[in-house]
C-alpha cells in the first residue's frame, strides 16, 4: 500500500485531515514519508540549500558561532546544536572555520544534532566522521538540557513545520483540508462552518483569501524560547518567509527534481515546505521569557558578517573559480534570489547581544 492509498483509505473513513497532518505524514511516516524513507538534498536531489551553493555560509555561521562563544565568556564547555542537519554539509564548513578561528571554542564544544530522519542520521555520521567527533543526536528541543551554554545553528528548518490554511468564503472563513474528490483521488476540501480560534481572521477580507498559521512553529517557539531563558545561549535561522505580520497568500509547495509540483500528487515523495511566518514564530519565543532582536534579510546579515570579503579572498585563492564564486555570492545576497525573500532570526537569552544583531537589536 501507498501512502495516497494509505490517507485515502483514512480520510474514507474518518473524514478529511488539516494541512498540518497531510505534511506531518508526508514528511514523516515512518513506512513512506519523504524524510523517513527518501530525503534527496544537493545538486543531484530534489532542492539545494544555501550551505550546497557556496561554502561560505557555513564559513561565515561559524565565524558567528565563534563571537557567541565569546560573548559567553568562553566557557569550558558549550554545545553547539544544529536543527536539521541534512546531509551535514554547512556543519563541516562551521566546524572548519571554528577550528581556524577558534581553537579553544573547537575544544570546547559538543556536537548535537537534532534529527528524525534515519537515513540522514547516517549520512551526517558518515559526512562528520572525519571531524573525529563525538556526535549525539537528538529528535525534539525539549531533548537539550538546559545548564550548559548552548548555540544553535539551523538552515531552511522552520518551513518544513506543518502549517495549517484557512479561506475567505461568502459565509465567512473554512478552514482549507485535505479530502477526497468524486474519483475517491486526494483534493483540497474545506471544513464545516466552525470558529477557528488558533488564529484572528479578518472578517472583511476578499472572498478567496487564503490564510496560513503554524501551531507547531509556535510551539516549537516557545520551547526554544524557555530553553534560552534559563539557559545562556543562542539560536540563529536562516529561513525563507515572512518578515511582517502579513499570512494572507497560499505557500505550500512540494519540491522534487528542483521542480515545484502539485503537493497532493505524489505524497512522500517530495518535500513539503511553506514560508515562515516570523512575526508570530519570534512573538511566542518572547512570550515564553527569550528575546528576539529585529529580523535581518539574509543579504544583510551575510554582509555584516563579511560575505563579499570572504568571496574575494576565495577567488583571489582559486582565480580558475573566480566566476563561479561570483555567481554563488550573487545567489545568496542578490534581492532577485535569496537575498531579501530569506530571513536571519535571532533568538537569545537575555544579558546576551549577539554579533550582526548588535546595531538592530
Amino acid at each position: 500500500m501507498s501512502l495516497e492509498a494509505r490517507l485515502a483509505a483514512m480520510i474514507a473513513a474518518g473524514g478529511s485531515i488539516s494541512i498540518a497532518r497531510y505534511m506531518d505524514l508526508c514528511l514523516h511516516d515512518r513506512d513512506f514519508g519523504y524524510y523517513a524513507t527518501r530525503p534527496r538534498l544537493g545538486a543531484d536531489g530534489d532542492f539545494i540549500t544555501a550551505p550546497h551553493v557556496s561554502q561560505m555560509v557555513g564559513e561565515l555561521l561559524g565565524l558567528w558561532a565563534c563571537e557567541v562563544f565569546r560573548s559567553l565568556g568562553r566557557p569550558r564547555s558549550v554545545r553547539l546544536v544544529e536543527l536539521g542537519p541534512g546531509d551535514g554539509v554547512m556543519m563541516l564548513d562551521v566546524l572548519r572555520s571554528i577550528c581556524a578561528a577558534a581553537p579553544e571554542f573547537a575544544r570546547a564544544c559538543e556536537l548535537v544534532l537534532l534529527e528524525t530522519s534515519a537515513p540522514l542520521r547516517q549520512t551526517q555520521e558518515r559526512s562528520l566522521r572525519a571531524t573525529g567527533r563525538a556526535i549525539s543526536w537528538i529528535e525534539t528541543i525539549e531533548d537539550l538540557p538546559a545548564g550548559a551554554p548552548v548555540i544553535i545553528l539551523a538552515n531552511e528548518f522552520l518551513d518544513c513545520l506543518p502549517i495549517r490554511q484557512a479561506v475567505r468564503t461568502p459565509g465567512g472563513w473554512l478552514e482549507r483540508r485535505v479530502g477526497l474528490n468524486e474519483a475517491e483521488r486526494l483534493a483540497f476540501t474545506l471544513s464545516p462552518p466552525q470558529p477557528i480560534p488558533e488564529i484572528d481572521l479578518p472578517a472583511a477580507a476578499p472572498v478567496g483569501t487564503i490564510a496560513e498559521w503554524s501551531p507547531d512553529l509556535e510551539a516549537f517557539a516557545s520551547a526554544l524560547g524557555r530553553l534560552l531563558a534559563g539557559t545562556p545561549g543562542a539560536a540563529l535561522f536562516l529561513d525563507y518567509g515572512c518578515a511582517g505580520p502579513e499570512n494572507s497568500v497560499d505557500t505550500l509547495q512540494a519540491l522534487r527534481g528542483h521542480g515545484k509540483e502539485d503537493p497532493l500528487a505524489n505524497p512522500g515523495e517530495a518535500d513539503l515546505t511553506a514560508h515562515v511566518r516570523f512575526g508570530p514564530f519570534l512573538a511566542a519565543a518572547r512570550a515564553a521569557g527569550a528575546v528576539t532582536p529585529p529580523l535581518l534579510t539574509q543579504a544583510v546579515f551575510l554582509r555584516a558578517l563579511g560575505v563579499e570579503t570572504r568571496a574575494a579572498l576565495l577567488a583571489q585563492a582559486r582565480p580558475d573559480l573566480a566566476e563561479v564564486i561570483g555567481r554563488q555570492l550573487h545567489r545568496l545576497i542578490a534581492p532577485e534570489e535569496m537575498g531579501e525573500l530569506f530571513q536571519a532570526a535571532c533568538i537569545h537569552s537575555p544579558n546576551l547581544r549577539p554579533p550582526a544583531f548588535a546595531g538592530a537589536s
